[in-house]
């Protein structure tokens, strides 16, 4: 019953554990390590969806926003954030808007920051850090039509980007449906044309 309700509520896997124990109930839904024998499967996956989207960024994190993954076209994203905001285990929306991160590079920045905030909403820690980074913002209509654009100065010129986001919608592990791939998309020609230009290796 109590299972039944909570995918009724379609409660993540997370709170359905949460509110197995607090009826007196074992947890349903494991919880594997990542780097476990368990989901290697989903690791040569994850390879494979980051390759397969070269030369556009994309990069994979877990519930907190913290970075698991990521392909060599996400260096267009972070070039020159500072160390300490870049690599496995550092927080993206922390790296997004942090003035050490990339928010001195991102032309839309409080359409951008507004985005972002409004993701985190549940991460009341992490959102009361980033919202102190940013000064009085007046968004303004910058958008597509349908999407809030990332408009980003970077070495090769001006990108406009708009982002997807994937999940793995038929994950029981814990792990696995809190993960959330990201795919950067060009969002103009010139964007597509700048990015296609850059090598990667194979």
């Amino acid at each position: 019953m109590v299972i039944r309700l909570a995918e009724s509520l379609e409660l993540p896997l997370r709170e359905r554990n949460e509110l197995l124990l607090a009826a007196g109930y074992a947890p349903a839904y494991p919880e594997s390590p990542l780097d476990g024998p368990v989901l290697a499967p989903v690791r040569t996956a994850i390879d494979h969806i980051l390759t397969g989207h070269l030369p556009y960024p994309a990069l994979v994190v877990d519930r907190k926003g913290n970075l698991v993954a990521a392909n060599e076209a996400f260096e267009v994203i972070t070039e020159g954030a500072a160390p300490g905001l870049v690599g496995p285990g550092t927080n993206v929306y922390r790296l997004a808007l942090h003035p050490d991160g990339m928010a001195p590079r991102i032309l839309n920045f409080a359409e951008w920051a507004r985005h972002i905030l409004e993701r985190i909403g549940h991460l009341e820690e992490l959102h009361a850090e980033l919202t102190e980074y940013l000064p009085e913002l007046e968004p303004s209509s910058d958008h597509l039509g349908f999407a809030v654009p990332l408009r980003l100065r970077t070495s090769r010129g001006q990108l406009h980007l708009m982002t997807t986001v994937t999940t793995f919608a038929t994950a029981v592990d814990v792990t696995l449906a809190e993960m959330k791939l990201e795919a950067f998309l060009p969002a103009d020609q010139a964007t597509a044309e700048a990015l296609r230009l850059t090598a990667f290796p194979a």
